[in-house]
């Protein structure tokens, strides 16, 4: 069981130990059972260096988790999930392991920090946060940053798989005909719609067939980049037609936003949500898979 990392009354979340808030953080900085972690991830056509970016300014004592190298990389899809002994070997080496609260964050706010978390999750540590608005908030704070690479102690991780938070192309498929869980899909509503060119070459446009569609950008305010009240987020998954009550699973362009969603579903109490791993970049990407647009 995860240990509370905040409450925000205020806010009104059902799981509030998923969220922490930048003041918090800053409170907190160099406690020895806090690790912080950056998850930057960004799409090719936002031509922003993660690594690069890490290297030059990064909230102090942060290290850099690649979902790009910490993945199947033998896999054809990006950043699937790689086996849990690969995931247990690169978070050691982060300093990353059993015992440890850890904090994640991003450059945008809410974005691949979300796909970070629910990686932690799957792999049975629980004790995992995103910081609430991300490096752009903790800089709008003037709060303090350090460069350089870091130096972490390697420190022991147990994985545990929860298969319950993950869905493959065959579920995805069975899906379709049982209608037994609800798919929220993550992406922009020209992609959905199949009105906008997908990012990468050589897929489909298009939905998932029965899909909703729901942006992960709905998630936030966006003068703040800060996750929205219980309540919004609740009232912006009722709008879009979902049942918070019933079995969910989310999906986006290739895994990353698709958890945001997750997140925002686990803030307000959904009780069974998982994420299509392999997203559009494995369905849009087949000529076997029924699409819909």
């Amino acid at each position: 069981m995860a240990r509370p990392l905040t409450t925000n009354p205020t806010r009104g979340y059902a799981r509030p130990e998923a969220l922490v808030s930048t003041e918090w953080l800053a409170a907190r900085l160099g406690a020895p059972d806090i690790r912080v972690v950056d998850g930057s991830w960004y799409l090719p056509a936002m031509k922003r260096d993660p690594k690069a970016e890490f290297l030059a300014e990064h909230i102090p004592g942060a290290v850099y988790f690649d979902i790009d190298e910490i993945a199947d990389t033998d896999s054809p899809l990006p950043h699937m999930l790689p086996s849990p002994e690969k995931f247990a070997s690169r978070v050691k080496k982060l300093g990353l392991g059993d015992g440890n609260r850890v904090v994640v964050y991003d450059g945008l706010g809410l974005f691949s920090a979300a796909r970070v978390w629910w990686m932690f999750r799957v792999f049975g540590h629980e004790d995992v946060a995103v910081l609430d608005g991300g490096l752009r908030k903790w800089k709008a704070e003037a709060r303090p940053l350090e460069s350089g690479p870091p130096a972490p102690r390697e420190r022991h991780f147990t994985a545990r798989v929860n298969s319950l938070l993950v869905r493959d192309l065959d579920d995805v498929r069975r899906n379709i005909e049982t209608k037994r869980e609800q798919v929220i899909d993550a992406r922009s509503p020209g992609r959905f719609h199949a009105r906008e060119p997908e990012p990468r070459p050589g897929l489909r446009g298009g939905h998932i067939p029965g899909s909703i569609n729901l942006p992960f950008g709905e998630m936030t305010d966006p003068k703040t980049g800060t996750v929205l009240p219980a309540a919004a987020l609740a009232d912006r998954f009722r709008a879009a037609g979902i049942d918070i009550a019933k079995p969910i699973v989310t999906s986006c362009g290739s895994g990353v936003s698709a958890c945001a969603l997750a997140l925002g579903l686990h803030l307000i109490g959904a009780p069974q949500v998982a994420v299509y791993d392999g997203s559009w970049s494995e369905w849009g990407g087949r000529p076997d898979t029924p699409i819909e647009t």
